[in-house]
Parts: structure tokens; C-alpha cells; sequence
């Protein structure tokens, strides 16, 4: 199985107008591309996700083959393998990195994509949550590019009832007494447990733990499953990795920039790809709500929501299998040729 790679882009000016020193995307792809360069999909990475996490989408028994398909999964910045808090240049490591924005991710992407990959056309965009996220950015920021787009428990802007509950778990990190204004000499562990309880109780909806299904996915009971959460976020991710990718969040909005200066609709309105909106119903944190509004103004756009009590995390592979079968069922229907 091949390793991921590296794209070394050197100083990238952002859209802030701050640079982003000796900046590097780190990929990874499975898959060959075909003849006429016509079957390409990009596949982002989420908020807690790495291209590791991305295989649980891809297999050979999955719409998304490794054998008729060319998948590229891209860390976003600030996961700790793409350029980050964590491991960047000197000048800018920990507290002193620059706010990053979608657009950055996806000007970065692009460039990966057809300068390093030597592609001009992309079959399909898609993924969960922050990846989600980034295919709308896509389609926005390249629409020419892009045949088409599944963005599942996202949206193209970030809500406001989304930025306070974000705002809530950046405060229990931020609380912790080592936290330290991101200047920590060693991570603060508290806060980043605090971080994970907190997250937990967003990721699924009420049903979920009124049905008791944590048990379906591995836990003995509620403390089991908030142990879980906090250890995870504990042991694998820096703080500042997370508050930069949080503060990326919250910033999403594919109208705030040179093209559409803050002009939602127009940027709404420039999607030309093919669009199939998919939340869940039962999601806290991307409501369906949003992406029917996104619906009247994205021309070839259609919804299909799902009802599931795993909430946000119906995506998560393996969580619910009538997601799976429809997420499969969508991709397949955008990528017929």
C-alpha cells in the first residue's frame, strides 16, 4: 500500500494577507488515474481526521473503488500532518501561527491537484463534517473545476448557533491553567479532556443515549463513552492544533473573500457542479435547515436528508449502515458518467 506524500509549497500568502511559511500539504492516494484523467475524487479530511480515518470511506466493495477510481485524500492544515501549529516553521510554531481560513485549504489543494497531480478536472468533492465543508469551498473557489459535489452533515457557512457551540468547547480547553494562551510548555491535558467530554455531547443526538446505543458501538455505558472522548483528545491532538482548525471552523463562509465579498447568495449561485446535499436530521452542529436554504440557490442541487439517532456521527464509517448504503447509492449517481 502506498505511503502518504508530501507537496512542499513554500511561502503561501493567505488570505489574511499573512504568509504561511515553508507550507506543506501532506496526501495520500489510492488508485490509478485512467486515460483521460477523468476519474479523479478528492476526498478531504474532517475536523478530527487524518487520511487514515478517510479509508473507512473507500474500499473495492465501496462506490468510492480504489479500482475504478483515482481518490486523493488531503490533510487540511492544522491536523498535524499538513502544515500546522505543531510542526511549523520556527517563526510561527504554537501560539505565533496564522489564522487559517477554507479558502487557504482549498487555493492550497488546487495547486496540489493540478500543479503537482497535473489534473484540470475533478470527477467529485465530498466529505463529512469540516471535509464537507471544503467541497462546497471547492466549487466555489473553482467552479469550473468541479463536475460535482457530496457534502454530508455540512454546510457552505458556518451558523451561528455552530460558532457558540464551538465557542463552548474552546472555552473548557482554554480554562485549563496550562493552557496558558497557547504558550504551553507541555499540553494542557485537563483542558483537552474537558475539550472531549464537552464535544461528546454534541456528536450524537438525545435519542442516542436515550436508546442506549453507545452500547452498539462499543461502550459499556456513559462514562465509558466521555472517558473515551476525553482520553482520545488527551493523547492524540495538541491544543493549538485543535483551536487552529476550530478557529477554521468557525470562519467558514465561501462568500467571505475577493470573489464574492460577503455576497452568500452570489457564491451560492456560482456552483455549476452537480450537488447532492445530504445531512443528517438529527445532527446538532449542521442542520438541515441550512442546507435547505443552500438548495434554492445551487442550480443542479438536490437534498436527501436521513433520519438517524447517531446524530453528527451517522457518518462515522461503521456507525449506521443505512447512512453507509445511501452515501454509496449518491456517490455513485454523481459519478456516472
Amino acid at each position: 500500500m502506498k505511503k502518504h506524500q508530501e507537496f512542499n509549497l513554500g511561502n503561501v500568502k493567505l488570505l489574511s494577507g499573512k504568509v504561511l511559511k515553508s507550507a506543506k500539504l501532506v496526501y495520500k492516494t489510492v488508485g490509478e488515474i485512467n486515460k483521460d484523467r477523468s476519474n479523479v475524487v478528492v476526498l478531504p479530511t474532517f475536523y478530527t481526521g487524518t487520511h487514515i480515518r478517510n479509508e473507512g470511506f473507500i474500499g473495492k466493495k465501496r462506490a468510492l473503488n480504489p479500482n475504478k477510481y483515482f481518490i486523493v485524500s488531503i490533510n487540511m492544515f492544522g491536523n498535524g500532518l499538513s502544515t500546522s501549529p505543531s510542526n511549523a516553521h520556527n517563526e510561527q510554531l504554537g501560539h505565533k501561527f496564522p489564522e487559517i481560513t477554507l479558502w487557504d485549504n482549498i487555493y492550497c489543494q488546487q495547486k496540489l491537484i493540478s500543479e503537482k497531480l497535473k489534473i484540470n478536472k475533478v470527477a467529485l468533492v465530498l466529505g463529512w463534517s469540516m471535509a464537507g465543508c471544503q467541497s462546497y469551498q471547492w466549487a466555489a473557489q473553482y467552479p469550473k473545476m468541479v463536475k460535482a459535489i457530496l457534502p454530508f452533515c455540512a454546510s457552505s457557512k458556518t451558523s451561528t448557533h455552530n460558532y457558540v457551540f464551538l465557542e463552548g468547547v474552546k472555552a473548557a480547553l482554554t480554562a485549563d491553567e496550562n493552557w496558558r494562551n497557547g504558550k504551553y510548555k507541555k499540553q494542557p491535558k485537563k483542558g483537552l479532556k474537558a475539550f472531549g467530554r464537552v464535544y461528546a455531547g454534541w456528536a450524537f443526538s438525545q435519542s442516542f443515549f436515550r436508546k442506549k446505543l453507545y452500547k452498539k458501538i462499543g461502550y459499556k455505558n456513559v462514562k465509558n463513552l466521555l472517558d473515551d472522548w476525553a482520553n482520545d483528545h488527551a493523547k492524540n491532538w495538541d491544543a493549538n492544533n485543535l483551536l487552529c482548525k476550530l478557529k477554521t471552523w468557525q470562519q467558514n463562509d465561501i462568500s467571505q473573500n475577493y470573489l464574492y465579498k460577503g455576497n452568500y447568495i452570489k457564491s451560492l449561485k456560482s456552483i455549476k457542479a452537480k450537488t447532492i446535499l445530504m445531512p443528517c436530521n438529527q445532527d446538532l452542529y449542521f442542520r438541515t435547515e441550512d442546507n435547505l436554504f443552500e438548495k434554492k440557490y445551487i442550480k443542479r442541487s438536490s437534498l436527501r436528508s436521513i433520519n438517524s439517532p447517531y446524530g453528527h456521527c451517522v457518518a462515522n464509517p461503521g456507525n449506521d449502515k443505512n447512512f453507509e448504503k445511501n452515501l454509496d447509492k449518491n456517490i455513485s449517481e454523481l459519478l456516472k458518467k
